[in-house]
């Protein structure tokens, strides 16, 4: 805030833009910021402008606001397109502020740097050339990350002089109950055991889950545990990306004054929304990166006083390798955040976008592609025209509604309650639509249960009844990968390595009911949902099929699952190599059928889980030596006898046999 604002008391007609993540902590930010300016006693006019701005209010905002503090969603589809409407803004726009840097990662930090792109070109056609200025948590490249969001040179300031108490880590591994199958007690049974004494003894705590289901399961578990005195279940709340903005807002409120001690939260809880301090974090699993479990932890103990970050460790290889070796996790650096912003499928939809707002001029540069050729591809579709040197948007429709920034698809779900008279009471991303709001599913929301008595895919609602349940519903996928180019193969001991570029095909096909409490699966069912399509890249192992027959102690069952067992492992191991997120990772494995080869020649993939890929599987390519060694140092060293989820995966996936199939395949690859 302090340069922006010294320049507002040097020139009022100066105009900034702040963008944020997410619209709640655009509205944090600007509680906080009307604070300092009444102190101050100027006259500074700021204001958010996003999808919740009423539309009356928007023209004078466009006009009059000294401070716009958007997000960029609303950047790129509501202020961009529009860019004429903001013609005096542009012209004095001297700042722009781009909060939570580090958020910006993947898919979604690729929209972003094209997003600023256009931003930048609409700039330089007023005459304004805007500062950046950027700030982030920690992670180990911020400077390379906000140069190659902006393409502007930047300064990096990273002494931290915040006040800070006394903090406490602790890596908890939940106890084995079964050492022949290496099973441990329930990471999600002992965090509610540790949370609910926590609350019970007065500590305002903040769990952690990595998922939505995790989330509502949890939240189940805490409000029966806390459901008598002196902490009744009103007091433990949950938070998540689904929950309507005002039930949001209050629950944030709840924290703030102190009548929520406990609250259940995605990752939608790390980022800097105001809270207050908290006394406890805990994290149920970990959040797949060190960046991210710090920015968790954080999130206690922002005052002087002590606190406490819980890490509970699940059954996963990748929870206990960090807990088996907490100096990696204490001593390592945070993880780079990538983005591939020059992703060819990205880069063409946002030149769509730039063509839209500004006629683009014969030579020149969005992005390293020849935009020529890019712009001759878009004539074909019949959307641009050449004329007077420079390539015109011709088209009826309105680019920026075909692009969603954050995922696949910009559709969300609506959950309709008809329990009682109709009510929304959540939203749901595309994605997530389809493994949660199938029918028969089980819809937890608030530690309530909903049965999904329909969804209406073609109008995007799930309706859904209120029932009381003991247990959840877990949606099973199967997915295929299709080769589409191979970039570059190497022989792999007895098998081939490659990578290249696939379609990743992925379709809902059942459910199964799981029991609160002892996690026994006490039914199923079978789904036909619509497929999804990806086109990405990915690293595989290829496994001819004389190789496999020469593995005359396994039968073919047994190969299978223990091939199926090593991808567990290579995908922990390669997150650990490219000190990304696991879920940047999929892993699938299916059979490659060529002409003339008869018996089975699966495929083992490991591939971008973005669209267009962000650039992890020709580095995995690469370090394919280290990623074998790796994952049979990581099947070895594990102490149960047959295979356990923290190696080759759950028992009941992989066979009695997995781990030493594992190894054996493993040893012919690495020699």
């Amino acid at each position: 805030n302090l340069p922006v604002l010294t320049r507002l008391l040097a020139d009022a007609e100066t105009r900034a833009f702040y963008i944020f993540p997410t619209k709640a902590l655009a509205e944090d930010q600007l509680h906080e910021l009307h604070g300092i300016v009444e102190e101050m006693g100027q006259g500074i006019r700021a204001f958010t402008y996003d999808g919740d701005t009423p539309q009356d209010a928007r023209k004078a905002i466009r006009e009059r606001a000294n401070i716009v503090l958007t997000n960029p969603d609303m950047l790129h589809a509501g202020i961009l397109p529009h860019h004429t409407k903001w013609s005096k803004g542009f012209e004095n726009l001297r700042y722009i502020v781009i909060d939570e840097l580090h958020t910006y990662r993947g898919v979604y930090g690729s929209h972003f740097a094209n997003v600023l792109r256009r931003l930048r070109r609409i700039c330089e056609f007023y005459g304004a050339k805007p500062q950046f200025i950027c700030t982030s948590a920690t992670i180990a490249n911020p400077r390379e990350l906000a140069e190659s969001l902006t393409g502007e040179r930047f300064a990096l300031i990273d002494r931290n002089g915040a006040p800070s108490g006394e903090k406490y880590f602790a890596l908890y591994n939940p106890p084995v109950v079964n050492r022949q199958l290496g099973i441990r007690r329930s990471y999600l049974m002992e965090t509610r055991r540790i949370a609910s004494e926590l609350v019970q003894r007065g500590e305002q705590t903040i769990v952690f889950a990595n998922n939505r289901l995790a989330t509502e399961v949890l939240l189940t578990y805490l409000k029966d545990a806390c459901a008598r005195p002196p902490k009744p279940a009103e007091s433990v709340r949950g938070y998540r990306g689904g929950y309507l903005p005002r039930e949001r807002r209050e629950i944030e409120r709840g924290l703030r004054d102190g009548d929520i001690r406990c609250v259940v939260a995605t990752n939608a809880l790390e980022l800097g929304i105001d809270i207050g301090s908290l006394d406890v974090a805990i994290m149920a699993g970990y959040p797949g990166t060190i960046a991210s479990t710090w920015q968790r932890a954080g999130r206690a103990g922002r005052r002087l006083g002590v606190s406490l970050s819980v890490l509970v460790a699940s059954s996963a290889p990748l929870d206990q390798y960090i807990v088996e070796h907490p100096e990696y996790f204490f001593s390592s650096p945070p993880e780079q955040a990538q983005i591939n912003p020059d992703n060819v499928e990205i880069l063409i939809s946002h030149l769509k976008c730039a063509a839209f707002e500004l006629p683009i001029r014969d030579g020149e540069r969005f992005g390293p592609h020849d935009t020529g050729e890019m712009c001759r591809f878009l004539e074909e579709l019949g959307v641009v025209h050449h004329s007077a040197g420079s390539w015109h948007w011709t088209s009826d429709s309105y680019p920026a509604d075909a692009i969603s920034l954050r995922s696949i698809t910009s559709d969300n779900f609506v959950v309709v309650d008809i329990t009682g008279d109709e009510r929304v009471i959540a939203e749901v991303a595309f994605p997530a639509a389809l493994v949660e709001l199938h029918e028969k599913a089980i819809y937890l929301h608030e530690a309530r249960q909903y049965q999904v008595e329909k969804m209406d895919y073609a109008q995007r609602k799930a309706y859904v009844r209120q029932v009381e349940c003991d247990y959840f519903t877990d949606a099973i996928d199967y997915t295929q990968v299709k080769i589409l180019e191979e970039f570059e193969t190497e022989r792999l001991g007895q098998a081939r390595a490659a990578h290249g570029e696939v379609r990743v095909n992925r379709q809902i096909v059942g459910f199964k009911k799981v029991k609160f409490y002892t996690n026994e699966n006490v039914g199923a069912g079978a789904l036909s949902l619509p497929e999804q399509e990806m086109h990405t890249t990915s690293f595989w192992i290829h496994f001819p099929a004389a190789f496999l027959a020469q593995l005359t102690e396994l039968t073919s069952t047994e190969k299978l699952n223990a091939i199926t067992g090593m991808g567990h492992a290579l995908r922990t191991v390669a997150s650990l190599l490219l000190m990304c997120d696991p879920r940047d990772l999929g892993a699938a494995l299916t059979e490659e059928v060529r002409p003339g080869v008869e018996g089975f020649e699966p495929n083992l993939h490991l591939y971008d889980s973005y669209p267009g890929g962000i650039g992890l599987s020709a580095p995995l390519y690469e370090l394919r030596q280290r990623l074998v060694a790796g994952a049979l140092e990581l099947i070895r060293g594990c102490a149960c006898e047959e295979g356990c989820p923290s190696c080759v995966g759950p028992m009941g996936e992989t066979g009695v046999h997995a781990k030493q199939g594992a190894i054996r395949i493993l040893q012919a690859l690495a020699g």
